[in-house]
């Protein structure tokens, strides 16, 4: 009797444990998959390491032997640097040494009142990020915003950037044709609707987990706005340095992106006369997450050019 009882117990205990994670998955869905990625990555051998830039911390992810080609990835706006987890491993097998910052006010970085996380500032943030680190040149890569910000730093630093590859990328002085502050949605047909611009056929969301989303959304929203704004007044647009890269330049476009239309793409391959197209059919925006499989041998016979 002793023995069932404490099985009973302990059969009791399980169960209410579960019902305790169930509800609080249902309740706080963003957490637990932002704490199961952190667990993956460290299972899968993905280093975390934080570090002081201008008084500041910024976290980064890396991976890749030590003493590899030093590749720096630079996400978008709300985005992080586990954007490029699905890039960085075909590179890492190669035997690059990949660096995904996060920049300042987004993902596990320290999000300063008193910054502009305008383009402009951002790109100085990479380079105090590569000056921490000892890279004195690297293959530089940035997607969307990111993408804006490397030219930034490719135009400013030209010495430092021994390749770069912009993926879906802003900088073209174009205002956006569409609603700029769905990027900051406040319901749950906001969030379907960016949904649609960032992906062809995008999956369906569950309410609980939109909801979180937006929760989190909402946490957040003074960043992007402060960066949107700065973004929007076409200060740090890159028309005119675009034509004055001399380094090898990869454009990665998806056909059917709405936020930066492929035309966008191909008129900064006419820009850049060294520079390359490619153009993933079927893929939308989100490019490095959704269609890595596609880029990433095209990203490796790039980096690997004598």
């Amino acid at each position: 009797m002793k023995i069932l009882r404490i099985l009973l117990w302990s059969g009791g205990a399980l169960l209410l444990l579960a019902l305790a994670a169930g509800l609080g998955f249902y309740e706080r869905p963003v957490s637990f998959f932002n704490e199961s990625m952190i667990a993956r990555e460290f299972l899968g051998g993905i280093e975390s390491h934080s570090l002081q830039i201008a008084g500041h911390r910024v976290h980064y992810l890396a991976e890749g032997p030590a003493t590899g080609p030093a590749v720096v990835l630079v996400h978008g706006l709300g985005g992080h640097a586990e954007d490029w987890l699905n890039l960085a491993r075909p590179l890492t097998r190669a035997g690059f040494r990949v660096y995904m910052p996060d920049l300042l006010g987004y993902g596990r970085s320290e999000k300063p009142r008193d910054f502009s996380f305008s383009v402009h500032d951002e790109a100085e943030l990479v380079v105090g990020f590569m000056d921490a680190l000892g890279i004195r040149q690297a293959d530089v890569g940035g997607w969307s915003m990111g993408g804006g910000i490397v030219q930034h730093v490719a135009f400013r630093h030209p010495g430092r950037v021994r390749r770069l590859i912009l993926f879906d990328s802003i900088g073209l002085l174009e205002k956006p044709q569409w609603n700029v502050h769905l990027f900051t949605p406040h319901s749950a047909a906001e969030l379907d609707q960016l949904d649609a611009l960032l992906m062809p056929h995008p999956p369906v969301v569950p309410a609980f987990v939109a909801r979180d989303i937006l929760r989190v959304s909402e946490q957040r929203a003074w960043v992007i706005d402060r960066a949107l704004d700065t973004m929007l007044t076409g200060q740090d647009a890159t028309d005119t340095m675009l034509p004055q890269l001399k380094m090898p330049v990869l454009l990665v476009w998806g056909a059917e992106d709405r936020i930066v239309p492929l035309s966008q793409g191909q008129t900064m391959q006419r820009m850049i006369p060294q520079s390359q197209l490619e153009v993933l059919k079927g893929c939308g925006h989100l490019v490095p997450v959704q269609c890595s499989a596609a880029i990433a041998p095209r990203m490796l016979a790039f980096l690997q050019q004598p």
